[in-house]
């Protein structure tokens, strides 16, 4: 098992997708960079996820990263806090605030030991992090913790019984961050029991294929010619159980 200090290593050197932009790390051009590559590539995030609808409400992200995401919900009017086991993100994270004269809490720390009261957030968000922390079980279970009654939080995994899982194998093209000291994969049963306390859990696949930025070569052009075309011409209730992410959205 990975130790805390591991990751917090690893996610300082490798923060989420600065290889799309040429901008200097830090700079306006590089978050704006970051922000378009972002919902360009998830762009069902902003169908599903509740960005303009917790005016008022108390939004904790565990792994916020830059601030990509939680930068939307300040925008929408949500008394936002940001968390990190990495300080290098949570440097990002306020630098973005900054800039865009945005207010938000940050924390550098780890999300299966956040430093918050029992019932004291009405959203948790946590996209992209239980599959990569030492302990998913532990994360997911203080992020109830923190959770007001009724309040709602929302997680992201991959799907191990995927497309892209597939994929990967048949080009043997690697897939991001596999070298990180944890990195768990998940079906959708397995899924839902590690979300099993919770006593609402509703389970969405998504994430098809979009083209993308970062393959050339002739896998690239096989990738972004061929492949994305012909799997999205698939109807996609034929496919959809096959989404890359798995997003839960429970309630407490």
């Amino acid at each position: 098992m990975a130790t805390a200090d591991e990751v917090r290593a690893y996610w300082d050197r490798h923060i989420h997708d600065l290889e799309i932009t040429r901008h200097p790390v830090g700079s306006r051009e590089f978050f704006d960079d970051l922000d378009q590559y972002h919902f360009e590539k998830l762009h069902h995030l902003l169908q599903l996820i509740p960005f303009d609808e917790c005016r008022g409400r108390r939004v904790l992200e565990i792994g916020c990263g830059a601030g990509i995401d939680l930068a939307r919900f300040a925008k929408g009017g949500a008394d936002v806090i940001g968390v990190d086991i990495s300080p290098a993100a949570i440097a990002l994270a306020r630098a973005n605030f900054d800039q865009q004269r945005l207010r938000g809490e940050f924390h550098v720390a780890n999300g299966e030991q956040l430093p918050f009261p029992d019932d004291s957030v009405d959203l948790v968000y946590a996209h992209g992090v239980v599959q990569y922390t030492a302990d998913p079980q532990r994360l997911v279970d203080e992020c109830r913790r923190v959770l007001k009654p009724g309040g709602q939080a929302i997680f992201q995994v991959y799907n191990r019984i995927s497309w892209l899982n597939a994929l990967s194998k048949l080009m043997n093209v690697g897939l991001e961050h596999a070298d990180a000291p944890a990195l768990v994969k998940f079906s959708i049963p397995e899924f839902r029991r590690l979300l099993r306390n919770f006593r609402e859990i509703r389970i969405v696949p998504e994430r098809f294929p979009v083209r993308s930025r970062l393959h050339g070569g002739w896998k690239g052009a096989i990738y972004n010619g061929l492949f994305v075309g012909a799997f999205n011409a698939v109807p996609r209730p034929l496919v959809r159980r096959f989404g890359w992410h798995l997003l839960a959205f429970c309630r407490k």
